[in-house]
């Protein structure tokens, strides 16, 4: 899930309930909680627990990230730090080290900024309120909302892009929520539909049960309306044009860029590597080293080597708004040769390392 802009309205401004703002909110989140409770998601990894650190720990990997890449990560992470007590106390290396491939590295590294403060701050237990959470590195309104409300009960919305789409739609808010007075808006319809009865079991059921039909049933395109539990509530059903919600008119530009790998080895199989600058793509990585162009790449190559060099063929890797078009350079070095801060990694050594993905992809099939 990703969080949205943070929830508040400037004192004095108010806003006319949208069409079908008269959604009456127990009828809505009651038949939310028993939809979930017999056809929500209740067998993942990450859910029927409390436990703060898992929860917190899959709703920062669901950030912008599909379940079925969850899956594996979390298991695993888990297996290397099974507390906030030992992630806080690892290496960053090592945690972009299990984070590898899973991208978005700002969230590991915020990760673990996280895991120090709660044990610094908090005595190794997170807070208990949306409130206190935010003030946590790496966690927004709606991450906040969601551990309070699936771990403490807290009557907290959550307004991630999925749920986004099925409140739009039930409520009718054709407001551009590229306006952040329209977005707060929602915010308020958010907790205006919040269970107020039993939270303690209802909260939890309520908050998967919006994460559940987003992801399952109320989907961007082809939604299954005849299926959904609050169909009967639904505006945009009503309307026949689920589609037309939310509506978001300012859209992310996409740029391009072309870059450079070196993939010096040598011949008995080590591979030179390079920590990459923070900020900047890959921060913080093992990576191979980056140019912005073929003549720059070979500056840093003996004159000999530079007549061996041999260009593997081009691909590109997708970001979240920019494609960058990787162009490796493979050459047979001596393991005399340094260029910058880097170092030799043995065949055996650079796996365990935080790589990109698209670099650990290619060093796999070189």
């Amino acid at each position: 899930m990703t969080d949205a802009s943070p929830p508040g309205r400037p004192k004095g401004e108010h806003r006319k309930p949208q069409a079908g703002g008269s959604c009456e909110a127990a009828g809505f989140s009651g038949r939310v909680v028993r939809w979930q409770r017999t056809h929500g998601r209740n067998e993942l990894p990450w859910q029927n627990t409390r436990d703060p650190y898992r929860v917190w720990l899959s709703e920062i990997m669901l950030q912008q990230t599909q379940v079925a890449a969850v899956l594996g990560y979390y298991e695993r992470f888990l297996a290397r730090f099974p507390d906030v007590s030992a992630l806080a106390a690892a290496p960053l290396d090592d945690v972009l080290a299990a984070w590898s491939g899973l991208g978005y590295y700002s969230r590991a590294r915020n990760l673990h900024r996280c895991a120090q403060e709660v044990v610094g701050r908090h005595g190794g237990s997170f807070p208990r309120t949306a409130l206190e959470l935010q003030s946590l590195p790496g966690i927004g309104p709606s991450t906040a909302a969601a551990i309070s409300s699936f771990c403490f009960g807290e009557r907290a919305a959550i307004l991630d892009g999925n749920v986004k789409r099925v409140l739009t739609r039930v409520l009718g808010f054709g407001e551009d929520l590229s306006a952040g007075a329209n977005e707060r808006a929602l915010w308020d319809h958010a907790r205006a539909l919040l269970p107020a009865r039993e939270l303690h079991e209802n909260m939890p059921r309520y908050t998967q049960g919006l994460m559940d039909l987003g992801a399952t049933v109320c989907l961007p395109r082809n939604p299954s309306c005849l299926i959904c539990p609050v169909q009967p509530q639904c505006v945009a059903a009503r309307e026949g044009r689920p589609e037309a919600y939310p509506v978001k008119t300012r859209k992310l530009q996409r740029s391009a860029e072309s870059l450079w790998l070196l993939h010096a080895h040598s011949g008995d199989g080590a591979v030179w590597l390079q920590k990459r600058p923070t900020p900047g793509v890959w921060a913080g990585l093992y990576c191979l080293p980056v140019f912005a162009s073929r003549d720059a790449l070979e500056e840093v190559l003996p004159p000999a080597s530079r007549r061996k060099l041999r260009d593997v063929e081009p691909f590109v890797h997708v970001l979240t708004h920019k494609d960058l078009h990787l162009h490796p350079v493979e050459a047979v070095l001596s393991p005399d040769w340094q260029a910058g801060e880097g170092a030799w990694f043995a065949s055996k050594e650079w796996p365990a390392l935080g790589l990109p993905a698209p670099v650990r992809r290619f060093l796999e099939n070189a």
